[in-house]
Order: structure tokens, then sequence, then C-alpha cells
């Protein structure tokens, strides 16, 4: 059987962006996470897969960090099963 894909988008600022990814991210479901900035061009696309947890998240995490501190406000679009 087919999976449904479900998209979800979120506006949010730089300073929200870190936080809202980890919850994201811990909810499970996700698949991919895409960080569009103010004018809708992609900035980075992180694709999520079954079992990605601790040391393997933790570079993601860090980059989200990174582009936090240099963007103000951007939209998070998020793909789930």
């Amino acid at each position: 059987m087919a999976r449904k894909i479900k998209s979800q988008s979120y506006k949010v600022n730089g300073e929200q962006l870190l936080k809202k990814v980890k919850e994201l991210v811990a909810e499970g479901n996700v698949r991919k996470i895409t960080i569009k900035n103010k004018s809708g061009e992609v900035l980075v696309v992180f694709p999520l897969t079954i079992g990605v947890v601790g040391a393997v998240l933790a570079p993601v995490l860090a980059a989200v960090g990174a582009l936090a501190a240099l963007i103000g406000e951007c939209t998070i679009s998020v793909e789930r099963e």
C-alpha cells in the first residue's frame, strides 16, 4: 500500500528556528525538512530517515543553529508520512 505524504509549513524567525526543528524531529514522523528564506528560496533540505537520532542528528542541528543566526524570518516546510 502506498504511503500518503502530507506537507505543512511554519513561519518562524531565526531565533525560533532551531527550537521548531528540534520539536519536529522529536515527533518522529517527519520525512523531510526544508528551510526557505523570506523570498521563498530554498536554503537547506534535511531528509530524515527513520531511526535518525543522537550523533547522526547533531551536525544537522548545528547547521540549523548556524543558519538561524544568519537569517531573520523563514519558512519551514515539513513532509510527513
